[in-house]
């Protein structure tokens, strides 16, 4: 028989026997609890002096008796009943209060965080000799309180079919959920959450504001947004915990089912959210990996990107640790041989080292192929920026090619190049590489190592910027310091503002953005175009043409 669990000190045996027998209770599927069942356990509080809970599975057995003490109970982890994608966890919660207190908010955190089918309280008012209950449920509204709370009312009172409610209260809160989520279109349903001690508000809004469009190109829903400056990350959480139930019940009321942090997350801390929240949680990191894996294309592209994620994979791999590891040797480290912990970890290895070879591979044939281009003495063009400023569009539009592009972050991750013939019977190589982004981990620019190939290479670095986006200060000064680490700032480069035709409004928000692009653009020896509008782009290929051949200035023809 299941023994009861929680605070079971200085109990007498008769009542810790009394308690198990709780484990025999059936409970019809139309009643939440019966007369009964709630008289015993209004009985067994008031001997024991502690308050009592129980929580019954919906074919009526009870699951778990768990005994706390005079002000609350402890609920155990719930592991026989995992909540998954599942609306509701399958469990009801009764239990007593022996002060005649209506349900407190620690009732109603229990309630939200463990997703229960019901909550019920057990009472005797002072002076009243029958039992009372107050019953609690999950709100399907997305807005608002997170649980609706009945008045206390006699036991004998209650009008509850349980079959009946449960099975409606979850096709409801199913519904809410739904209605939130872009039909057909998001993969995934997310909270966005940003914890940071440094930087100021507006920061961490451009830095959320960034990883919702992550999202969007990831076929992620952002549901909602939390932004936290504590003044120190709490180790376990990254957020307070405070503010973390909070979070938990905002998921849940809006039927989220991951969570996203803008900052980087050990794997201690990954465990940890996910134990509370029993949510997929992910960083930013991870979820630019997802959008390379599926951007890439190309076998270098391809390789690049399974090399990246398995390097980010390997430490956060977790089990028993390395006592029970084959390699660990010595006293306490001979045992039952390998674990499948260590397995992975060695199968991993072995598949880094792999790829790490057929890197070297690929970018022998890019050796070769780049030897023969500078032995041709023709002109290398690398087209660099931040993500999203329209590169690939601006590829197109000079050499009248089609690589993909879209109004997405990282929309081509793979190394495009291409010819661009000038009058004279000149031509440039010019290369479209993959975009840059803010706190790209170090442990990512693997990724990047064909684009680097290419860039050191490359006589001019033709630096695109996203003349629309209002952060373009930050985006110009991110891309000029991830030139800098990788050893490229010395690189001759030419700006360039795409997108200038969406500064060309008439309200006076828009003139005044295009007045505070042009005179950046204009101090910085910019050059500004649309890549959408061929006749613009005849500045840049008369300047380019004056960076190769200062002695002929011949404007393009077609």
């Amino acid at each position: 028989m299941k023994e009861p669990i929680g605070n079971l000190s200085g109990l007498k045996s008769s009542q810790i026997n009394a308690l198990e027998r709780l484990y025999r209770r059936r409970v019809p599927p139309a009643e939440f609890c019966t007369q009964e069942l709630a008289a015993r356990l209004i009985e067994l509080s008031s001997d024991i002096r502690r308050q009592v809970a129980i929580l019954i599975n919906r074919q009526g057995i009870v699951e778990y008796v768990v005994v706390g003490d005079e002000k609350g109970v402890v609920i155990p982890e719930l592991r026989d009943y995992p909540l998954g994608r599942r609306t509701l966890r399958g469990l009801r919660l009764i239990h007593t209060h022996l002060r005649g207190e209506q349900i407190t908010e620690d009732d109603l955190t229990d309630l939200s965080l463990l997703r229960l089918d019901l909550l019920a309280t057990l009472l005797i008012l002072p002076g009243r000799e029958q039992i009372m209950a107050q019953l609690a449920w999950l709100s399907p509204a997305p807005s608002g309180q997170s649980a609706i709370t009945d008045p206390i009312i006699p036991f004998d009172r209650v009008d509850l079919d349980f079959h009946h409610f449960v099975t409606e209260l979850e096709a409801e809160l199913e519904r809410a959920s739904q209605s939130t989520a872009q039909a057909g279109n998001a993969l995934e349903r997310a909270i966005l959450i940003s914890v940071t001690v440094e930087g100021t508000r507006q920061e961490a809004e451009d830095s959320i504001a960034e990883l919702r469009e992550l999202a969007r190109t990831a076929r992620i829903e952002a549901l909602d947004e939390f932004i936290q400056r504590p003044r120190s990350l709490n180790p376990r959480y990254v957020m307070g915990e405070g503010k973390m139930r909070d979070v938990v019940i905002r998921a849940l009321q809006r039927g989220a089912t991951m969570l996203i942090f803008d900052q980087e997350l050990n794997p201690a801390q990954i465990r940890s959210i996910s134990a509370m929240t029993e949510l997929k949680v992910i960083d930013r990191s991870q979820l630019i990996l997802d959008i390379f894996g599926r951007r890439a294309k190309s076998l270098d592209g391809k390789v690049q990107v399974e090399l990246a994620q398995l390097k980010y994979l390997l430490p956060r791999l977790t089990g028993r640790g390395v006592q029970m590891s084959r390699l660990m040797g010595g006293i306490g480290g001979r045992g039952p041989g390998e674990t499948k912990l260590e397995t992975d970890r060695r199968r991993i290895r072995d598949r880094i080292a792999s790829l790490e070879r057929d890197l070297q591979e690929l970018s022998r044939g890019r050796e070769q192929r780049r030897r023969q281009r500078v032995k041709a003495g023709i002109p290398i063009i690398s087209i660099v920026g931040y993500t999203n400023a329209g590169k690939s569009t601006l590829l197109n539009a000079l050499t009248q090619s089609e690589v993909f592009t879209e109004d997405l972050l990282f929309a081509t991750l793979d190394t495009s190049t291409r010819r661009l013939r000038f009058p004279r019977e000149r031509e440039v190589i010019i290369t479209d590489t993959v975009g840059f982004i803010r706190s790209l981990p170090k442990s990512l620019l693997g990724a990047f190592k064909a684009t680097l190939e290419e860039m050191r290479d490359a006589d001019l670095l033709l630096h695109v910027v996203d003349a629309s986006n209002p952060r373009f200060e930050a985006q110009v000064s991110q891309v000029e310091r991830i030139l800098e680490e990788l050893e490229l700032g010395d690189k001759r480069q030419l700006l360039v503002f795409n997108k200038s035709d969406l500064l060309t409004g008439l309200r006076k928000s828009d003139m005044l953005a295009f007045l505070r692009v042009r005179h950046y653009a204009r101090s910085r020896g910019a050059i500004m175009l649309s890549a959408r509008d061929r006749k613009s782009l005849t500045p840049l290929v008369d300047e380019l043409q004056r960076l190769f051949w200062p002695e002929e200035t011949a404007p393009l023809t077609d």
